[in-house]
């Protein structure tokens, strides 16, 4: 990472928007708690972090966003805002994920992140295997996220995100554990009219 890095980041995985603006060694954050309505919130609340500090989006060196896990829609909303801007802007678009952001705050190997129905998502960073959903009970000694501030996670997104600009890194993309539990329309689909 550059030492005169600016970047923005985002997250709408949770009931809120998270987003934190990196201005080289300074970082600012701002937490909107809401249970719905990010995706009008979103770009707005994004502009008005860039316009207070006299900056425009061409200023940015590159986005960072939130890829979850969490709910469904909150990480598409990211998601898609992020990768239409890094297209739109021609600027680099970084993902990183909330076991990333937990594993950096905790410095532990073993993290985890609530999940519906007393469950947890589980990720261990020395085996690198495939995150796990287990009782609530059962997470041991594993670091939680919910012991870090909604502000050091997408504070925390940004500094990760501005490091792995220029990388090899693949567009983001939204990080389920679990199938999403919404279940097909039992309405007939509407007849489309040539």
């Amino acid at each position: 990472m550059l030492p005169d890095t600016r970047l923005i980041a985002f997250d709408t995985s949770a009931a809120h928007c998270a987003a934190a603006l990196l201005l080289g060694d300074r970082i600012i954050t701002r937490i909107d708690d809401m249970a719905k309505g990010q995706a009008e919130h979103l770009m707005p609340m994004l502009q008005e972090m860039l316009t207070a500090q006299g900056l425009t989006w061409h200023d940015l060196d590159g986005i960072g966003v939130g890829t979850g896990p969490g709910n469904f829609t909150g990480i598409r909303i990211s998601v898609s805002a992020a990768r239409g801007l890094a297209l739109g802007l021609g600027k680099p678009a970084v993902g990183v994920s909330v076991f990333d952001t937990t594993q950096r705050l905790s410095n532990r190997a073993q993290v985890a992140v609530p999940a519906p129905r007393d469950q947890a998502y589980l990720m261990d960073f020395d085996t690198m295997a495939k995150a796990v959903i287990v009782p609530f009970g059962g997470l041991g000694a594993a670091a939680l996220s919910t012991d870090h501030s909604p502000a050091a996670h997408v504070g925390c997104m940004a500094q990760i995100a501005a490091s792995r600009i220029g990388g090899d890194h693949p567009r983001p993309t939204p990080l389920y554990v679990r199938a999403a539990d919404a279940a097909p329309a039992r309405d007939a689909a509407p007849v489309i009219l040539p």
